[in-house]
């Protein structure tokens, strides 16, 4: 039953008690101020019931008085050179839904590749007393740590530090091409062609090499040697024109982004090219706004940034409550299947 005006002028003019949560909860009271504040080792599920019952009591934490208690801000810098948003937005969904529980704040900061303005947000972060920072960026090869010596724990998401003795949590790059080309085996394709961006890049090298790791595990050669060139739609389309004047015999198409994929799918259906019938075709990232606006639709590795988002969080969380944790974490990728790989029936 919805709850008369007399019980609402109640709450209004009483707040509620830790110890109020606690009961309802039918937790002790430090266990509730534990599972509200983000701190100890609770099992979700008690976490849980006493978030639900400090809401419905309407208890609010007394920020103030909770940061005088235990000399916590509850807030957390991000750091990044991701200014459009690709990587560290959803890198930053997953933090936040981590610190959510102890209803500790993300602070974004856009440094550009800016070093003199990553130094100058460093500064202002700390001087704001935040907890704990979380650095990250749009290339996901090490770099060198954003200082030493710092006053707070720092945790590297997506992008890894040069020095081992940091925390970072980065995707499995070749866990994700070895699961695209071991699909595209799956379904019968044996001549894959490799297309990607800059030979110079970091994740085009340890994409191209898993790929034909997982080939020659099967005793196969990739059907060309690897095809280098942008991180664009438009060296799709222009890989692809290659590829057709060399006559090469090609069944199948890993691609290095989903936009390189985008690229190839609209030429080869300009070239009478049925996708996935002739050519059957995966990209990685799995960006929606390629996969969904590719045609068909396109099969994708997903590397779960908010995954890696949650994960640095949690570290960092640890790090912050005297736990800290050094060395680089490898989170698994993922494939999504969609229309570009699908088995088609027989006629």
């Amino acid at each position: 039953m919805p709850e008369t005006l007399e019980e609402t002028l109640r709450k209004t003019v009483r707040a509620a008690t830790i110890s109020e949560v606690a009961a309802l909860a039918g937790v002790s009271t430090g266990t509730a101020s534990k599972a509200l504040n983000g701190r100890g080792s609770l099992r979700p599920e008690t976490r849980l019931r006493v978030q639900q019952a400090a809401e419905q009591l309407g208890f609010v934490v007394n920020g103030a008085a909770r940061s005088l208690q235990t000399g916590r801000t509850y807030t957390v810098g991000m750091i990044t050179t991701d200014s459009i948003g690709r990587f560290s937005i959803p890198l930053m969904i997953g933090a936040e839904d981590a610190l959510g529980a102890g209803q500790v704040s993300v602070l974004l900061c856009d440094a550009r590749d800016d070093p003199i303005r990553e130094k100058y947000y460093l500064r202002t972060l700390l001087s704001r007393k935040v907890d704990g920072i979380i650095v990250t960026g749009r290339r996901n090869q090490a770099r060198t740590p954003i200082a030493t010596d710092l006053p707070v724990p720092v945790v590297y998401a997506f992008i890894s530090s040069s020095d081992p003795r940091d925390c970072s949590v980065v995707p499995d790059e070749s866990d994700g091409a070895r699961k695209a080309v071991r699909h595209l085996l799956a379904i019968g394709r044996r001549r894959i062609a490799h297309i990607t961006g800059p030979e110079h890049h970091h994740s085009a090298q340890v994409r191209a090499a898993a790929a034909i790791e997982a080939l020659g595990a099967e005793g196969l050669r990739p059907a060309t040697d690897t095809m280098y060139g942008e991180w664009s739609e438009a060296w799709g389309r222009q890989a692809v024109g290659m590829l057709l004047s060399t006559g090469a015999d090609v069944d199948a198409v890993f691609c290095g982004s989903d936009q390189i994929a985008r690229g190839v799918a609209e030429a080869l259906r300009e070239a009478d090219r049925d996708v996935p019938r002739d050519v059957a075709l995966v990209g990685f990232d799995n960006w929606d706004v390629m996969v969904e606006g590719c045609r068909p639709q396109l099969t994708s590795i997903d590397m779960d940034l908010e995954g890696i988002g949650r994960s640095a969080a949690e570290l960092l969380l640890a790090a912050i409550n005297g736990e800290p944790v050094q060395g680089q974490r490898a989170q698994l990728c993922r494939l999504v299947p969609r229309a570009s790989t699908a088995v088609l029936a027989e006629s």
